[in-house]
This record gives structure tokens, sequence and C-alpha cells, in this order.
């Protein structure tokens, strides 16, 4: 947290630790990008160094579930280009290690972030597989690809949901079992 005197009135931010960082000495000038939280019960600003940092946070206190508090602690434990790289290579494990991050909090994270941070690619392969034909194929993997999974992890884990499964499996639960098998 910090206190921020604007021509005589002082402001309280509260800040990641990465923007703490980029602060200079006391009593020097500094310029910080701001988020003003506005509910019933409090309205609190909030300070980050980067549009980078800034723009994350509003990535994730549009989650549902994670508020401002959470989002600061989240970006607190990490750089944005290092949480950027967490959300997309799927590191559920290093976002548990956040305070407050149980493992289904960590997944909706990655989840709903992932696609933000990367283009989605919704075409289907062109390679033929014994389950990968047709309307089935295409339904399948478009409900994986839309829950944020790159392609190349939805059909590894269709194939093994075909393994399990067998052609007499409907989309739904394919999908269901690809899920498991992430």
């Amino acid at each position: 947290m910090v206190i921020l005197d604007v021509n005589g009135v002082g402001y309280q931010l509260t800040i990641p630790l990465s923007t703490y960082e980029f602060l200079p000495a006391p009593h020097q000038m500094a310029k910080l990008l701001t988020y003003f939280h506005v509910r019933e019960d409090v309205q609190a600003l909030y300070g980050f160094a980067t549009d980078d940092e800034r723009n994350l946070f509003l990535m994730l206190i549009g989650i549902s579930g994670i508020g401002p508090k959470m989002a600061i602690t989240i970006l607190s434990g990490a750089s944005p280009e290092q949480f950027k790289r967490r959300i997309i290579s799927g590191d559920v494990k290093a976002l548990t290690l956040i305070p407050g991050i149980g493992l289904k909090t960590a997944k909706r994270i990655i989840i709903e972030l992932r696609g933000k941070l990367v283009g989605k690619d919704e075409t289907v392969p062109e390679e033929t597989d014994e389950f990968y034909t047709g309307q089935d194929r295409d339904e399948a993997l478009k409900a994986l690809l839309s829950l944020g999974y790159r392609r190349s992890e939805a059909l590894n884990a269709l194939k093994k949901a075909h393994q399990q499964i067998g052609e007499t499996g409907t989309v739904e639960q394919y999908v269901k079992v690809a899920l498991n098998k992430m």
C-alpha cells in the first residue's frame, strides 16, 4: 500500500509487489495507473506501474470469485510476463502456490484468461483418426477449445477419451472424459 500525494491530497492505493519495485524514493515524483473500485460498502484505489499490470488486474477481477484484493495478491506473485506464461502453459501448480488460490480457482483462471492472452485457433486439424471424423470431431474439439485448451491438449485428451469410451459415446461423454484426462 502506498500513499500518493497529489497537490496536497493524499490518496491511499493498494499496489502489487511488482509495482512497488518501480516506485522512486519517498517524496519523489511518481506516476501510477489507477483503478477506482466502487461497491456499496467500499471505495478503493488500486495502482499499477504498467498498462500490462492494470490490464491483467482488470481481466482477473472479471473472473467470478476473484475480487480486487485477490487479483493484487495474484499479481504480487509474479511479473506480468511470468503470469502470462503460466496461464498460456496451463501451469496450475504455480497458481496454487499463491495464498488463497485452490485447484478449482487456478483452473478457472487458466480457462478464462488463456483465450484472452493468446488467439484461439478453432480450426479442426486435417489429420484423420479413427475418432476424428465428421460432426463429432468438430463439436467435441470446439467445446474444448472454447474452454481455453490448446488444440494439441484437446486432441490428446479426446484420443484418450475415445480409447476409454469407444465408438458408442456421445459428444458430451467424450468432452466429459476428455476434461478428466487433462
